[in-house]
């Protein structure tokens, strides 16, 4: 029986992938924060629910120490995430530190973690969570962007790295997905008296609410366990038909192009 160690599985995707590889006979160590909000995951067989801040490294590190004295771990989803939107000048330092502690210096510190592990058995496969946002970026959100855009500048170089002993580096780029992520890992910092940024925010806000369209965490969920189970070199795995074609489309325009459809699609331009 194989072993998955997830970040973030209080909820969303997290949750979801490891129901699906529950389902599938892996043994899965479903971490978060708050081991109380494992909900449906608590008692199911075969997954231990454990605590891990991604921010704290002695959290990470017994975390870590507890799975891997159970059962060597195959695969590593990186999946802890957090968001910061709004103008970068109206955003405080803590929530800036915030997101970079959880969506960068968290994944990095648990994935060092585990390479030791991995590269001792010749053998492994760290997955990270990235974002259509990764590679594509959206006005009021350059906190997060720049955070998903390191993570996957991080993995692209950490591919040749781990190749190198016998460890699979993949990322999963999910679109806009259906969880609770807005309303429990996101900072929305807007000031009101910064007057010149209120007719962007007005319009980020009328072009959320007429945006309808998301997919269900079961579907990246899928998307990660196939990631870890194909046996394949790729590297990336969009996930969800905006992510697909949003990524095709980053591919085939340029700057300019690429500025004014962004333009055009929040009713910018």
């Amino acid at each position: 029986m194989k072993a998955v160690f997830i970040t973030g599985c209080s909820s969303g995707i997290g949750r979801a992938s490891a129901e699906l590889f529950q389902t599938r006979g892996w043994t899965v160590f479903a971490t978060m924060r708050r081991p109380g909000d494992g909900g449906p995951l608590v008692g199911l067989e075969n997954v231990h629910v454990l605590p891990l801040d991604v921010t704290k490294p002695g959290s990470v590190a017994q975390a870590v120490n507890e799975a891997i004295a159970i059962q060597p771990i195959d695969v590593l989803v990186n999946n802890a995430g957090y968001g910061a939107y709004g103008p970068l000048e109206a955003t405080p330092r803590d929530s800036i530190e915030r997101l970079f502690e959880t969506n960068v210096l968290g994944l990095i510190e648990v994935t060092r973690a585990f390479v030791p592990h991995m590269r001792q058995r010749g053998t492994g496969t760290i997955i990270n969570v990235s974002s259509l946002g990764g590679r594509v970026a959206w006005p009021l959100g350059s906190l997060y962007h720049a955070s998903k855009f390191a993570v996957e500048g991080l993995s692209e170089a950490l591919y040749f790295e781990l190749e190198a002993v016998g460890i699979r580096i993949k990322v999963v780029q999910p679109g806009r997905v259906a969880t609770d992520f807005n309303g429990r890992s996101v900072d929305i910092n807007v000031d009101p008296a910064l007057v010149e940024y209120q007719s962007l925010i007005q319009a980020l806000t009328a072009s959320t609410q007429r945006d309808h369209y998301r997919t269900e965490a079961q579907v990246p969920a899928q998307v990660i366990y196939n990631a870890a189970t194909d046996g394949s070199t790729q590297f990336r795995y969009p996930s969800g038909e905006d992510a697909t074609e949003g990524l095709a489309r980053r591919s085939e325009l340029t700057d300019a192009e690429q500025f004014a459809e962004i333009k055009g699609a929040f009713g910018l331009s």
